[in-house]
């Protein structure tokens, strides 16, 4: 059986590391539910916008979010507005995806999860 995403640890990442290839990608999106893939400035990345009923429940997402990124030594960019909060997960040290962005994408829905 193959381990869940939100199961896993996010590994050191290496200048030599390489950007995930398309059909890895595919597959590990494919884990995910509501997440987007996205093209800035070159770099793939890896989106989501989380809604809430106020500003207050969007700015405790975000530190649930910073509490689990300084976990695993890996951050994202989070924007955060009234009633929303975007997390963008990419690995700038490689200018695109790495097995951690889907690790971390996964890690942040289970904070969402209902129970």
């Amino acid at each position: 059986m193959t381990q869940k995403l939100s199961d896993m640890r996010c590994t050191p990442t290496r200048s030599q590391d390489s950007e995930l290839t398309e059909p890895e990608i595919a597959e590990m999106l494919g884990q995910l539910s509501g997440w987007e893939l996205a093209e800035e400035e070159g770099e793939s990345k890896l989106r989501r916008t989380f809604k809430f009923p106020n500003f207050v429940s969007a700015l405790e997402f975000a530190n649930q979010v910073g509490e689990i990124a300084e976990e695993e030594g890996h951050h994202p960019v989070i924007t955060l507005t009234w009633g929303r909060a975007t997390v963008t997960w990419y690995t700038h040290m490689i200018h695109g995806l790495h097995k951690n962005d889907f690790i971390m994408a996964a890690k942040t829905d289970r904070l969402r999860a209902p129970g």
